[in-house]
């Protein structure tokens, strides 16, 4: 399993993905600000915006064979994808007039005067843009990194259960967008998180789809006025100047309380919650980038792992979530400043397989952060380590539980074979043993049976 096909199962959208869900309504309350229409104009394909420039200042509807004169026979499907991407944004939509021998696409006129605003200027907007600001205790761009870095790992530091530096320190809303997105789950009567296999694949993502899907996730619970001004204030964001601070006046109080959060995942900053004014990080401004599709999904972590045959896992590393990572499917043994051996037993990878990890995830996880060394070989990781791990798997998979009510102590076998009779008529009964006058009944039906037996039963 590749990243991108770790990203394509878990679903990760991009900005068509996730707007393409979102109702007219929505997207046309987002088309009132001119930030959200530059950024979805930046991400349509060459011809869609070729489309939208070449009618950005026409006030009627288009004949749909006039449009489609517009590309020759050759590129059709590229004139068909970006058609569907301009109707699908309710940038354009076909309509149907009395007496024409063909359709018309309607412009959102919306839509192109914010676009207008947005890359000629001019025009009317409601509220005030963004400005930079004098900061007092200014921070530079080096600052504003680390911060970013610091905090997105602390999440994932979380997702790993490693109880390292600030790891233990995520918000409630945080844990609730990793809960609700299936990353984690929550065990009540120890109160303790443990990641899930969309966790695990969600690990390996790039760190800009990592925040674009954490992103997503906590959107979807967002709806209305709030969801749109989350969303135009993301937006208007990813367009700001890295190292610039701007004040947060502006700011309506959905938009105020968002901040918050970014904060916490390090795509702001703000010296503390009363602070006037707030920097956008990296994180913040590439994830306009990231969205449209244009970000590379290959990992940005360097190799640092080589696999031995002996089941010995050397990581030279110092990142400390690198090596929380490593220590889901392995047994870290010796800790360095910058090397750490794990093994990989029986038992480690058994319990990461428990958490819905697979052969194959920590397969893919070993071989594409395998070290410049073990590129040289072929195959990179050694096959009795590939065949062992599945061997593992498969030696767990052999294995079902199931939860269920012993039945025993009966006083004949007729008693015995007429409980097991009624059970298996059922379909309830799990296992039995008529030797030893045993029997196993599902959870689900013991109380039937044991209402029968009460009923049957010899006084």
């Amino acid at each position: 399993m590749t990243e991108s096909f770790a990203k394509k199962k878990l679903n990760c959208k991009d900005l068509y993905g996730y707007l393409l869900t979102l109702p007219a309504e929505t997207l046309n309350g987002l088309y009132d600000h001119p930030f959200t229409c530059l950024a979805v104009f930046r991400g349509l394909p060459e011809l869609g915006k070729h489309y939208i420039m070449r009618t950005l200042f026409t006030n009627q509807s288009l004949p749909e064979s006039v449009v489609s004169s517009w590309c020759k026979k050759e590129h059709i499907a590229l004139h068909n994808t970006a058609i569907g991407r301009l109707k699908g944004l309710r940038i354009w939509c076909s309509v149907n007039t009395t007496g024409a021998s063909t359709g018309r696409y309607e412009i959102n006129h919306n839509f192109c005067s914010n676009l207008k605003v947005g890359l000629c200027g001019g025009g009317t907007v409601e509220e005030e843009p963004m400005k930079a600001v004098e900061e007092k205790h200014a921070r530079d761009v080096t600052f504003l990194d680390k911060y970013s870095n610091e905090r997105w790992e602390c999440v994932l530091y979380y997702m790993t259960g490693s109880q390292v530096g600030q790891s233990a320190g995520v918000s409630e809303d945080v844990a609730r967008v990793l809960i609700n997105a299936g990353l984690l789950t929550f065990d009540g009567q120890e109160q303790t998180t443990s990641i899930t296999s969309s966790g695990f694949q969600f690990l390996l993502l790039d760190t800009s789809s990592q925040v674009w899907y954490f992103m997503v996730q906590y959107l979807n619970a967002k709806v209305g006025a709030e969801l749109v001004q989350c969303l135009s204030f993301l937006f208007q964001i990813s367009f700001s100047v890295l190292g610039k601070d701007y004040a947060v006046k502006n700011l309506t109080e959905a938009q105020f309380n968002f901040l918050q959060l970014l904060r916490e995942i390090g795509l702001a900053f703000q010296r503390k919650r009363k602070s006037k004014r707030f920097y956008p990080t990296r994180l913040a401004i590439n994830l306009g980038t990231a969205v449209t599709g244009n970000a590379s999904s290959r990992s940005q972590t360097q190799g640092y792992l080589i696999v031995e045959t002996n089941y010995r896992v050397y990581a030279y590393t110092e990142s400390v979530l690198q090596i929380a990572l490593l220590s889901l499917f392995t047994d870290v043994k010796k800790r360095f400043p910058q090397f750490t051996v794990g093994l990989l037993t029986r038992e480690s990878v058994q319990q990461a397989l428990a958490c819905g990890i697979s052969a194959e995830q920590i397969i893919e996880f070993l071989r594409t952060r395998a070290h410049p060394q073990m590129l040289t070989h072929t195959p990179i990781l050694p096959s009795t380590i590939t065949d062992q791990v599945k061997l593992w798997e498969m030696e767990r998979d052999r294995l079902r539980y199931s939860e269920g009510v012993l039945y025993n102590q009966f006083l004949s076998q007729g008693d015995f074979e007429m409980l097991k009779k009624y059970a298996e008529d059922q379909n309830v009964l799990l296992w039995g043993n008529n030797q030893k006058r045993l029997m196993v009944v599902s959870k689900a039906g013991h109380d039937d049976v044991k209402k029968y037996w009460k009923k049957n039963k010899p006084s």
